[in-house]
C-alpha cells in the first residue's frame, strides 16, 4: 500500500520543491547545534524527488524540524507527530483537488492498493510459506457505518512495518509497489513467477482525502510482531504514528483503513449499497474476493406472542389435531452479513480457446445491458511494443437513440488497467466516432492507473492501441461480410451502414478497408444491395467509371431523366438515397482505380463509339435555338447545350462540375441550423440540356426561328425550364407561379378540345357542350 507521486503532478512542482529543499539544508547547517543533520533528497526512479517526514521537537523555546526515519529515534514515545514540508503539503493539496475528476475513485484506488498488498503476500509466500500461517485467507472487506460516518477497508495482505509506514505514507513521492517490482526485476529467481502487480498507483492512497476529513491506517506486517497506527487529517501537514495497544483491535496480519467522512459526503459514501455499486463498477475484476457489509432480510414464522415457531413444533402440531390451535404469522427480520461483490470473472484474461460462444454472449449482454446476442466478437492479446488484452463485440442491433451511436461521447468501451476499471467516457481516444457502436473491454498493462484525458490524448501507447483496435474491428466486419448466410451482413448493414459511410468522410486512412464494405441499391438491383466489388465485376469492357445518382427515394431515382441513355446502353447506376451517401462517395473518390461519376453533372462521358461528326452537325443545327433559349432564360442557367444522357425527355437540368448537386442543395435547405447566406455561393451552376429528337424541342426550334419575339414561345420556354427543374430534382423558386402556368395550359388544352368537339359534324341539331361536361365519359365520381 505504498503510493507514489504521479509524474505529471511531480513535474509541475519539482522546481519549487528542489529550491525549498536547498533552503532547508542551509538553515539546518546554520543551526547544527540545535538539530540533527539533514539527509539529502533522494531520487525516485531517476525522475522525481522523495520527501521524508520531519519530526517536531522542542529545543530552548523554539521548534526545530529534523528529517529522520523511524529507526533514528532511540526512544519511541507512545505517539509521535510528524510534519510534511510546506511544499509537500501544497503538492498534496494539488493532488487531492486537481488530479481526480470524480470523488468516487477513492474506493478504486484503495481497493487497488489492498489488492497490491495481497499480491505481494502471495508472491513472497512462495518462498516463505510461514507468512500465511496466521491467516490463510486472502480477501478484501469493506464495511460502512452510516451513524458514525465511516468507511472501513480491510485486507489480509502483507501489511507494513513502522519503517514502511514512515517511508510510504509519510513521504509523498514513494511507491512501495514500484520498489517491490524493481526488486523482482533485479532478482534472478523470479523468471517463472507471476508478479503482475497492479502497482504504480501514483498517489492513490491520498485520494482518500477527497471524501475523508481524517484517515486512520492500522497495519501489521507479516514480518513484524507489532502493529502500528497511522493517522492523518485533511488540509493539515501533521500526521502521527503510534503502536497499537488495544487488544481488541489487534490484527493477525494485514491493514485496516478507516475513513472518517466529511459532512458533505457521509450521506453518499456511508451507504452500503452505494459502496457495493462502486465496487462492481470499478473493481469487479480484481483477482481477490471483495466482500461488502450488506443489510439482508429473512422471513420467519412466529405466533401471536412473538415467539418463533420451530420446524419440529410445526410438524408436531400437524399430527396432533386436538391440540390447542395457535395462530401464526410471518415476519421479515433484517440482519447484516458479508456479501461477495466481485463474482464476475474477467473472461478476457482467459485463452479464447477456453471460452465458449455462450459465455461470450452472456458476458456481452450482462456487461453492456444488451438483450440479444452480438453479431460478432473478437478476443485477442497484443504483445510486443505494447501489451494489452481486448474483447470487442458488434451488437445485435443498433440503439434506439442514434445519439448513443454517433454521439461525441459513448460508454461502449470500458478501459481497465490490470483489471481495474479506469473509465468508459472517451471522445475518440480509443475508437473513431464512426465506430462508436463497437462495445467491449480493453485491459492495458502499460497505462498508469490514474490516467487522465490529457494522458489519453497525448499517449503514444493509446495511439498504437487505437490503430490495432480499429484493425481488429474491420476484421470482425469482414468476417460477417464473407459469411455464407448473406442475411447476416444485411442485418449488420441495416443497423450500422450509416456509420461506415460516415467513416468514408472522417477516416481517409482506412478508405481501402471501408470501400469493400459499402452497399447500395442500383437500377439493376432495386430490391437487394450490391457491393462496389460486385459493381466493378459487372462493368462493361469500355466503361471507365462507377456511375451514381443521388435522389431522395429509389422510385424518384429510377424515373429520373438522367438515366435514360445509360439504361439504353445497359449501364448500371448506383442509387444514393440516404443523405450521407453522396458526401461519402465524394470523399471516397475511387474504388479499385475506378472513379465515381455523378450522372447529374455536366460533361458526362459514357464511353463507347460515338459519331463526332454527327454530333457537330446537330450542335450546329441547334446552335441558334440554344442561343435563343439562353437569352430568354438569362441568369437562370449558365448555358444551353445538346444532351448525351436523355433519349425520351425533352430536356434536363444538370449541375456544373463544382458546387452542390440538386440532391445536396435539397439536403442543405432542409438543415435546421443551415446558413442560408451560403446557398447562392455553394449552389452549382445549372446547365440546360435539350434533346434534339424530341417533338417539343423541334417545334420550339421552328417557332423561335420564325417568330423569336413570340410571347407564346417565351411562355412555353419558361414552362419547359420549370418542368425540367422538377424532373431534375430541383425546387421551383415560386411553386405557385409554376402551378398557375400549368393550370393555364390545362385550360387552353380543354378549351381547344371543346372547340374541336363543337365543330364536329352532327346528324341532328347542334348541341352546346359545357366545359364541365367535356369529360363526362367514364367519370369515376358518377355511378
Amino acid at each position: 500500500m505504498a503510493p507514489a507521486v504521479s509524474l505529471a503532478a511531480a513535474r509541475s512542482l519539482s522546481a519549487v520543491v528542489l529550491s525549498s529543499s536547498s533552503s532547508s539544508s542551509s538553515t539546518a547547517r546554520s543551526s547544527s547545534d540545535k538539530s540533527t543533520s539533514l539527509r539529502s533528497v533522494r531520487a525516485i526512479s531517476g525522475r522525481t524527488s522523495g520527501f521524508a517526514p520531519q519530526l517536531v521537537s522542542q529545543s530552548k523555546g523554539s521548534l526545530t524540524r529534523v528529517r529522520c526515519e523511524a529507526t533514528v529515534a532511540e526512544k519511541e514515545a507512545p505517539v509521535e507527530k510528524y510534519e510534511y514540508q510546506a511544499e509537500v503539503s501544497r503538492l498534496l493539496d494539488l493532488i487531492v483537488h486537481s488530479l481526480y475528476s470524480h470523488k468516487e475513485v477513492f474506493l478504486r484506488e484503495l481497493i487497488s492498493n489492498a489488492s497490491d498488498a495481497l499480491d505481494k503476500l502471495r508472491f513472497l509466500s512462495v518462498t516463505d510459506p510461514s507468512l500465511m500461517d496466521v491467516n490463510p485467507n486472502l480477501d478484501i472487506r469493506i464495511k460502512t457505518d452510516s451513524d458514525a460516518g465511516t468507511v472501513t477497508i480491510t485486507d489480509t495482505g502483507i501489511g507494513m512495518t513502522r519503517e514502511e509506514l514512515v517511508e510510504s505514507l509519510g513521504t509523498i513521492a514513494q511507491s512501495g509497489t514500484a520498489k517491490f517490482m524493481k526488486a523482482l526485476k533485479e532478482s534472478k529467481e523470479n523468471n517463472a513467477a507471476d508478479n503482475n502487480l497492479i502497482g504504480q498507483f501514483g498517489v492513490g492512497f491520498y485520494s482518500a482525502f477527497l471524501v475523508a476529513e481524517k484517515v486512520t491506517v492500522s497495519t501489521k506486517s507479516a514480518k513484524s510482531d507489532k502493529q502500528y497506527v497511522w493517522e492523518g487529517e485533511a488540509d493539515t501537514s501533521v500526521y502521527s504514528i503510534r503502536e497499537e495497544t488495544d487488544l481488541d483491535k489487534l490484527l493477525p496480519r494485514g491493514t485496516v483503513i478507516t475513513l472518517h467522512l466529511k459532512a458533505d459526503d457521509k450521506f453518499e459514501y456511508a451507504d452500503a449499497v452505494r459502496i457495493q455499486n462502486l465496487v462492481k463498477n470499478y473493481s469487479q475484476f480484481i483477482s481477490f474476493p471483495i466482500y461488502t457489509w450488506q443489510e439482508k432480510s429473512q422471513t420467519k414464522e412466529v405466533d401471536d406472542d412473538g415467539e418463533e415457531v420451530k420446524e419440529e413444533e410445526v410438524k408436531e402440531g400437524a399430527d396432533e389435531e386436538k391440540k390447542e390451535y395457535k395462530k401464526k404469522k410471518s415476519i421479515t427480520e433484517k440482519y447484516w452479513d458479508w456479501e461477495l461483490a466481485n463474482d464476475t470473472k474477467p473472461i478476457w484474461m482467459r485463452s479464447p480457446k477456453e471460452v465458449s460462444k455462450e459465455e461470450y454472449n452472456t458476458f456481452c449482454k450482462s456487461t453492456f445491458k444488451e438483450f440479444i446476442d452480438p453479431q460478432a466478437y473478437t478476443h485477442f492479446t497484443t504483445e510486443g511494443e505494447i501489451e494489452f488484452r481486448s474483447l470487442l463485440f458488434i451488437p445485435g442491433m443498433a440503439p434506439f437513440n442514434t445519439d448513443e451511436m454517433l454521439g461525441a461521447k459513448t460508454k461502449n468501451i470500458r478501459l481497465y488497467v490490470k483489471r481495474v476499471f479506469i473509465s468508459d467516457e472517451f471522445d475518440g481516444e480509443l475508437f473513431p466516432r464512426y465506430l462508436g457502436f463497437i462495445k467491449g473491454v480493453v485491459d492495458s498493462n502499460d497505462l498508469p492507473l490514474n490516467v487522465s484525458r490529457e494522458i489519453l490524448q497525448e499517449s503514444r501507447i493509446v495511439r498504437i492501441m487505437k490503430r490495432r483496435l480499429v484493425r481488429k474491428t474491420f476484421d470482425m466486419i469482414d468476417e460477417i461480410a464473407n459469411r455464407e448466410n448473406k442475411e447476416d451482413y444485411k442485418t449488420f448493414w441495416t443497423s450500422f451502414g450509416k456509420n461506415l459511410k460516415l467513416g468514408c468522410i472522417e477516416d481517409s486512412g482506412n478508405h481501402k478497408r471501408l470501400g469493400p464494405l459499402l452497399r447500395f441499391h442500383s437500377n439493376k438491383h432495386e430490391e437487394d444491395l450490391i457491393s462496389l466489388d460486385q459493381y466493378v465485376e459487372g462493368m462493361k469492357p469500355d466503361q471507365k467509371a462507377i456511375y451514381y445518382l443521388a435522389a431522395d427515394t429509389i422510385k424518384s431515382a429510377k424515373s429520373a431523366p438522367f438515366l435514360e441513355e445509360l439504361v439504353k446502353r445497359d449501364l448500371e447506376v448506383l442509387f444514393l438515397v440516404e443523405p450521407v451517401d453522396e458526401v461519402a462517395l465524394t470523399n471516397l473518390k475511387e474504388h479499385k482505380e475506378k472513379k465515381f461519376v455523378d450522372i447529374s453533372r455536366e460533361d458526362l462521358e459514357l464511353g463507347g463509339a460515338e459519331d463526332e461528326e454527327k454530333e457537330k452537325e446537330v450542335e450546329k443545327e441547334y446552335k441558334e435555338l440554344c442561343d435563343w433559349m439562353k437569352r430568354n432564360l438569362g441568369d437562370k442557367v449558365a448555358k444551353v447545350q445538346i444532351s448525351k444522357r436523355i433519349s425520351s425527355s425533352p430536356c434536363v437540368l444538370v449541375s456544373g462540375k463544382f458546387g452542390w448537386s440538386a440532391n445536396m442543395e435539397r439536403i442543405m435547405k432542409a438543415q435546421t441550423l443551415g446558413d442560408t447566406s451560403q446557398m447562392d455561393f455553394m449552389r452549382g451552376q445549372r446547365i440546360l440540356e435539350i434533346n434534339p429528337n424530341h417533338p417539343i424541342v423541334q417545334d420550339l426550334k421552328h417557332t423561335s426561328k420564325s417568330n423569336p419575339q413570340s410571347a407564346q414561345s417565351k411562355q412555353m420556354l419558361d414552362l419547359l425550364y420549370e418542368t425540367a427543374l422538377l424532373s431534375s430534382g430541383y425546387t421551383p423558386e415560386s411553386p405557385a407561379e409554376f402551378g398557375a402556368k400549368v393550370y393555364e395550359m390545362m385550360s387552353l388544352a380543354l378549351a381547344g378540345k371543346s372547340e374541336s368537339a363543337i365543330e364536329e359534324p352532327s346528324t341532328g341539331d347542334a348541341e352546346v357542350i359545357e366545359a364541365s361536361e367535356v369529360i363526362t365519359e367514364n367519370d369515376p365520381w358518377k355511378s
